[in-house]
C-alpha cells in the first residue's frame, strides 16, 4: 500500500471552509489523501453550522478542531490548498517546497444553515477534483 498524500486545507479562521474541506477530502479520497486543516488566525471552535452541514451529509466530524499553522508545519505536506483569499495572501513559507493551489469559497460563518450546506456542496464539487488533478490521482 502506498502512503497517502498529505493535503493542508488553509483558511483564515479554520472554523468553516477548511474544516469542511478536511472532512470531505478525508472521506471522498480516503486512502489516497490525508487531509489536515489550519488557519492563519484560528477561531476558538469549529462553527456549529459547519458541523451540522457535515453531519447532514453523513460525514464524520470527530476530531475536527481549529489549528494554527505552527501545529501542522512539521507535517510532510504534499499540497497546500488555500480556500480563502486572505489565507492565500498570508500563506507561510514551508520548510521544503510545497505545491500550492487556490480554490476560493464564500465564508458561511454566521449565516443560516442553508449557506453552510451550499458551501459544503461547492467544496465537494470543486475542491475534490482540484486536489485529484493537482496530485495526479
Amino acid at each position: 500500500m502506498t502512503t497517502p498524500f498529505t493535503v493542508l486545507v488553509l483558511c483564515t479562521g479554520n472554523a468553516c471552509r477548511s474544516q469542511m474541506g478536511e472532512a470531505i477530502l478525508n472521506h471522498d479520497l480516503a486512502g489516497r489523501v490525508r487531509a489536515l486543516s489550519a488557519g492563519t488566525a484560528p477561531q476558538p471552535r469549529v462553527a456549529a453550522g459547519a458541523i451540522e452541514a457535515l453531519t447532514l451529509a453523513g460525514l464524520p466530524t470527530a476530531g475536527l478542531h481549529p489549528k494554527t499553522l505552527d501545529a501542522v508545519l512539521d507535517e510532510p505536506i504534499d499540497l497546500v490548498v488555500s480556500v480563502c483569499d486572505n489565507a492565500r495572501e498570508h500563506c507561510p513559507v514551508f520548510p521544503r517546497a510545497v505545491k500550492r493551489i487556490h480554490v476560493a469559497f464564500p465564508d458561511p460563518h454566521g449565516a443560516p444553515l442553508d449557506r453552510f450546506v451550499a458551501v459544503r456542496d461547492d467544496i465537494r464539487a470543486r475542491l475534490v477534483p482540484a486536489v485529484r488533478d493537482a496530485l495526479g490521482l
